[in-house]
């Protein structure tokens, strides 16, 4: 129970900051800034692994859990717990923004600028690298050690920032899931269900392949 917790709590964390940021910014004018926003989801990643990793491995993202399972560093009996944990703290974040902010339209949410498979193509791309990252960085299922955090939240903020305006730079089906169901802009979410997904399984055999190249 206490690594369910753990995913509840960070990932609850994680969107609250995380989108909490882009919803504040639309409400007060810009004053956080594109910038400031991509630098909130690195920063907030960066602080939870370190806060949880060594609980639950500070998974925080249901393609992060996905992919570990896959790769088998992970327990398949376990996934579906930690992903109800992180969809659950996901979706506990962005209902208590709607009592924050009920006028906000779309909470956070992920939304393509441009064409769909645009979109489609970016978040695959995107999620694979962050995947790939997680799996050279972290011991087992764990991402908890002295640079872990900061690699991997910065590899957040990092494609957040030059991703984000086209794609909305989810990565996470937990982090999109939660703002398009209470905001009920549901149009678009099958892209950062499956793109994230299928972009952290594929960085597996390249981790892979890494790994037999060193040895």
């Amino acid at each position: 129970m206490n690594k369910l917790l753990s995913e509840f709590l960070g990932t609850f964390i994680l969107v609250f900051a995380g989108t909490g940021a882009i919803v504040i910014n639309e409400v007060s004018g810009g004053v956080i800034g594109h910038a400031g926003i991509a630098l909130t989801f690195g920063l907030v990643v960066m602080a939870m692994i370190y806060t949880f990793g060594d609980v639950s491995g500070a998974h925080l993202n249901p393609a992060v859990t996905l992919a570990f399972a896959a790769a088998r560093r992970f327990a398949w009996k376990d996934v579906p717990g930690f992903i109800m944990a992180q969809i659950g703290g996901a979706c506990l974040a962005s209902g208590v923004l709607r009592l924050l902010f009920p006028t906000n339209d779309k909470l956070g949410a992920t939304l393509p600028a441009g064409a769909v498979m645009q979109s489609f193509v970016l978040e695959f791309i995107l999620t694979a690298i962050l995947m790939l990252c997680i799996l050279r960085i972290s011991t087992g299922a764990k991402d908890k050690g002295i640079t872990a955090g900061i690699a991997i939240g910065g590899v957040i903020a990092l494609e957040a920032m030059f991703a984000g305006p086209i794609c909305g730079a989810s990565m996470n089906p937990a982090r999109s899931l939660a703002p398009a169901l209470v905001s009920g802009h549901l149009e678009h979410l099958w892209i950062y269900l499956s793109a994230t997904v299928l972009g952290a399984l594929v960085a597996i055999p390249l981790a892979k392949a890494l790994e037999t190249t060193n040895s």
